[in-house]
């Protein structure tokens, strides 16, 4: 076995037309992280402008693994094809737009292998922070994870953060049943909850992207995210019950 399987981490990256932008997130990624890694960078399309830039970085970096989702369109998917095929015992997952802070890669590996299941980079705790951003969307934001927090006990402020690191047996124990857009956060959360399986979090910053469009669709998504908040509450799970409690319809 590899150190990547063996105590290594995958990070996924899913990418919608980042262009050249995605090469000083990578960069910066790749600098950061410690732990022996591989970075897939998931997109939906070969024609997808990021593509031509993961390739020529790809002939200096081999953790670099351009990953075409043939799951269907839309990051839910592209986050899933991406666990599938991870292959290290722990996966972060991290937005293309350089909004997360990667020198926490490394800590919230850590975590998971110490036990957790999920280990969240958390805005709204203590000595966290949200800079930018879209008023409404970061205020629903708050106000979701700070009352799964308090009244739903699910381990972290910050539920609706993409920007978590996971036991890949775990996920893959629990399944991922999101399929459109970023509510994959909270689904885990949510079903770790359930299962009453630990999870910690740390500290993080969080920037708004300074280049290219946000791909994130507030009105859209909020139905997927109500849904997987309400099944935060409840009595504890087996994990083949939280696996079949639902079933996403395409």
């Amino acid at each position: 076995m590899s150190d990547i399987e063996t105590s290594g981490v995958s990070v996924v990256i899913p990418a919608y037309d980042e262009g050249v932008a995605i090469v000083p997130v990578l960069r910066r990624i790749l600098q950061a992280v410690k732990t022996p890694c591989e970075v897939l960078v998931v997109y939906d399309e070969p024609t997808d402008t990021t593509v031509p830039y993961l390739h020529k970085y790809r002939d200096d970096d081999d953790r670099v693994v351009p990953t075409l989702n043939t799951d269907g369109r839309g990051p839910a998917r592209a986050i899933r094809f991406g666990i599938e095929r991870a292959r290290a015992p722990v996966v972060v997952i991290t937005m293309a737009d350089g909004s997360d802070d990667p020198e926490q890669i490394d800590v919230l590996c850590k975590l998971v292998e110490r036990g957790v299941v999920l280990a969240a980079a958390s805005r709204y705790m203590g000595g966290g922070r949200q800079v930018g951003g879209p008023p409404l969307k970061s205020t629903l934001s708050r106000l979701a994870g700070l009352s799964l927090y308090w009244f739903g006990r699910v381990g972290t402020r910050d539920a609706t953060n993409s920007f978590k690191a996971y036991s890949t047996d775990f996920v893959r124990t629990v399944g991922i049943e999101s399929d459109t857009g970023f509510e994959i956060g909270i689904e885990l959360v949510a079903k770790a909850r359930r299962l009453r399986r630990p999870v910690v979090e740390v500290p993080t910053i969080w920037l708004e992207r300074t280049k290219g469009t946000s791909n994130f669709r507030v009105v859209k998504w909020i139905p997927r995210y109500l849904r997987w908040y309400a099944f935060a509450f409840g009595p504890r799970l087996t994990p083949d019950q939280v696996r079949g409690q639902h079933t996403t319809k395409d």
